[in-house]
């Protein structure tokens, strides 16, 4: 975790992430990306010279019929235990997306209207800033999704300023990899909520995560060339405040 929690600061000084007196909501969708970037913020919290605090949202979806609905309890166990605020929004997303209008491609619909909850359920409790799980491989994965099926150079950006709401999204997890992710959620015992999504492991991005795979065999470090390549580019708000930072191949392995 120790590791984890440099790359974290790091990235969250490259593009300064946090102010001040922050109060940092922390995306908690219960899988192993969400559950680390809580983890590392709160340690962070403890000691980073900007005076922050942090706290989970998590978005329950439901279940789709003939699903099983995720169970938060351990969730909500482990927030308390180790003194996070917790805050559980109930929605039907999944009966929305699956049974009523029965996306044949569901992920965009549901993501647009998971964003949507999220940041209403933010505004509600006066929350300005949120922390998202997306990582190193998530931000390579993307670009590559732009260019094959948008024909766009383009990523989420590390921070992102939503005008319409006031709320700013920040990404802390993008020098992490997943494999180092993985690793750490294992190693402290993160208690990962089952993803009861129909969906799951048959998307696009599942296709783009094993053609990069496939690619890396015969182009080693080629996930590393294209993040630094995104940063020097630069994309929008990509570049960092310090030129001279960016992720090493060796940072994101297992």
């Amino acid at each position: 975790m120790e590791k984890i929690l440099s790359l974290v600061r790091r990235c969250v000084e490259d593009y300064d992430m946090i102010q001040p007196g922050d109060r940092v909501a922390v995306g908690v969708s219960g899988g192993k990306d969400s559950l680390v970037a809580l983890a590392a913020l709160q340690k962070l919290s403890a000691f980073y010279p900007k005076p922050f605090t942090v706290e989970a949202v998590t978005l329950d979806l439901g279940a789709a019929e003939g699903q099983t609905a995720a169970d938060f309890g351990p969730l909500r166990a482990y927030c308390e235990n180790a003194g996070v605020p917790f805050t559980l929004i109930p929605t039907e997303i999944s009966h929305i997306v699956f049974d009523l209008r029965k996306e044949k491609n569901p992920c965009s619909m549901c993501a647009k209207m998971r964003r949507g909850a999220l940041n209403d359920a933010l505004v509600e409790r006066g929350i300005t800033k949120i922390a998202l799980g997306h990582h190193f491989d998530d931000a390579v994965e993307t670009f590559f999704l732009s260019l094959f099926y948008e024909g766009r150079i383009s990523c989420f950006q590390p921070v992102t300023e939503l005008t319409r709401t006031g709320i700013t999204q920040i990404r802390p997890l993008l020098y992490c990899g997943e494999g180092m992710i993985r690793g750490a959620a294992r190693r402290q015992d993160l208690p990962i909520v089952k993803n009861p999504c129909p969906a799951d492991g048959y998307t696009k991005r599942q296709e783009v995560k094993e053609l990069i795979k496939t690619l890396e065999k015969q182009y080693p470090g080629l996930r590393e060339r294209i993040f630094g390549a995104m940063q020097r580019l630069p994309l929008p708000a990509w570049e960092p405040l310090e030129h001279r930072r960016r992720p090493y191949a060796e940072e994101h392995e297992t």
